[in-house]
């Protein structure tokens, strides 16, 4: 079989590999469909710090049960699954408290342990959820990525009356905001980005009011209007912008932190409890897989909206490339095997 591997840090290889045998208790998946994410560039540029190498990279795929280790059903033999990639110990105290996402001895497929970028990839059976026939093969993949929105969304508990503010309208804020709007039903959604392309992207995903903060300050924008979030979302992640949702929120405001940033940011205390602010963050997702499969089901969220290109695997350096560097006309990337 064909595998996507980083070797080391900035050199990639498509490289023939034997077969995996599943080991007990999980599934071989013959892979058709699989999404890239800005960690799969970090880990390809060597700046993910949980990556070991070699590595076969990718967390967002989709295929078809084809083998299955001791103790799962042959029955599960052809289902059409995607892959939950969050590998955890099941007795840690996260893993107690159904925080599987941060257990103790988290394992991420396609991060720790080779991913889905192969066509074909093992995982813990319980992993591989049934995609229903309304979902496509070529959207399938799409799941996982809404997962971290859901993540996020349980924490915030979003209602209609909410006034949302979100950083950024990458892929992350992007899928938010679909659920805001779609899930919750948020009246008011207002999205910042730098890229007026992307801005668009988030009026066509349900954002209400965008705001190319390049050119105008967020903070003078809301003010001329008089409004103040009571729940904002960082899918931006840089270090300045915490400091800032803090000084907008509304007193009692939730603030929802995404980004891996290692660059400390400056918050002052008093901002934050002044005004009894909740901030939470999230990794990951908690078993989220089966609610966003519902929500794509029933046409909640509309994944198609991200997706704005296809490519065959065996372009995957230039797929990664184009991911990387056109912000304007890229949103997600989705490889063919």
């Amino acid at each position: 079989m064909n595998s996507v591997v980083i070797q080391e840090p900035g050199k990639l290889v498509i490289e023939q590999r034997a077969l995996p045998v599943p080991a007990a208790g999980e599934v071989r998946v013959r892979v058709s469909h699989a999404g890239i994410c800005g960690s799969d560039v970090h880990i390809y540029h060597g700046h993910n710090p949980f990556a070991k190498y070699p590595r076969v990279i990718g967390h967002e795929f989709f295929g078809h049960i084809d083998s299955v280790g001791e103790g799962v059903e042959a029955s599960r033999i052809g289902e059409r699954v995607v892959v939950d990639p969050v590998v955890s110990c099941g007795h840690c105290y996260p893993c107690s408290i159904g925080r599987p996402n941060v257990c103790a001895q988290l394992q991420v497929i396609g991060v720790h342990r080779d991913g889905g970028f192969s066509d074909y990839a093992c995982a813990p059976a319980k992993n591989a959820y049934v995609v229903p026939a309304a979902i496509p093969d070529k959207l399938a993949s799409m799941v996982e990525p809404f997962t971290i929105a859901a993540n996020i969304t349980a924490f915030l508990k979003p209602v209609p009356q909410d006034t949302a503010l979100i950083y950024g309208a990458g892929p992350m804020g992007l899928t938010v905001i679909q659920v805001l709007k779609g899930v919750y039903g948020v009246q008011k959604v207002i999205v910042a980005d730098r890229i007026d392309e992307r801005l668009q992207m988030a009026l066509a995903s349900g954002a209400d009011w965008i705001i190319n903060n390049s050119e105008r300050s967020v903070a003078d924008e809301l003010a001329a209007e008089g409004v103040s979030p009571t729940l904002i979302v960082d899918a931006a992640c840089h270090p300045a912008i915490l400091q800032e949702a803090i000084l907008l929120a509304s007193p009692a405001a939730r603030i929802g932190m995404m980004g891996f940033s290692g660059e400390p940011s400056s918050v002052t205390q008093q901002s934050i409890t002044s005004k009894e602010i909740s901030l939470f963050s999230s990794r990951l997702n908690s078993h989220r897989f089966p609610q966003v499969i519902e929500w794509m089901e029933q046409g909640k969220i509309a994944p198609e909206k991200l997706v704005t290109h296809w490519m065959p695997a065996s372009e995957v350096e230039a797929a990664l490339t184009l991911f990387e560097k056109d912000q304007r006309s890229c949103c997600k990337v989705l490889l063919t095997f």
